[in-house]
């Protein structure tokens, strides 16, 4: 299993986290610079931050991706796009939420979202369309 983390640095106990709750390792965590210029076109900014990973059409569609997204919302539905375009389907994510602690906020796993089961579960409530 990858992650492609296009956020914050994932922390020891985040990674710990995730493989407990998925119930395996971790093969690789992608950690690309994103910085988008906000003066320019978003989609040629995604097409770019995703060739310049180097990632085979194999490894996409053939290997499980666990994607901890953006939190600039158009990016991330750009992103969400390219990345079903190149897998031909929606990737799973990860959502980290606050926990306050005396000292700090620290961030945990909330939860693992398979979209594209969300995508396949929408379509048995459009009313039978």
């Amino acid at each position: 299993m990858n992650i492609l983390n296009l956020s914050h640095p994932l922390t020891p106990k985040q990674l710990e986290q995730i493989q407990a709750r998925v119930g395996g390792s971790i093969d690789a965590v992608i950690n690309p610079h994103v910085h988008f210029d906000v003066n320019q076109d978003f989609v040629p900014q995604v097409i770019s931050l995703l060739d310049d990973l180097k990632i085979t059409p194999e490894r996409w569609q053939g290997e499980v991706w666990l994607v901890l997204l953006p939190s600039l919302n158009h990016i991330t539905a750009i992103l969400l796009a390219e990345m079903h375009g190149r897998t031909g389907k929606f990737p799973t994510m990860l959502r980290l939420r606050p926990v306050s602690t005396e000292f700090a906020t620290e961030y945990e796993l909330a939860e693992i979202i398979n979209l594209q089961r969300v995508r396949e579960e929408a379509r048995t409530r459009r009313g039978g369309v």
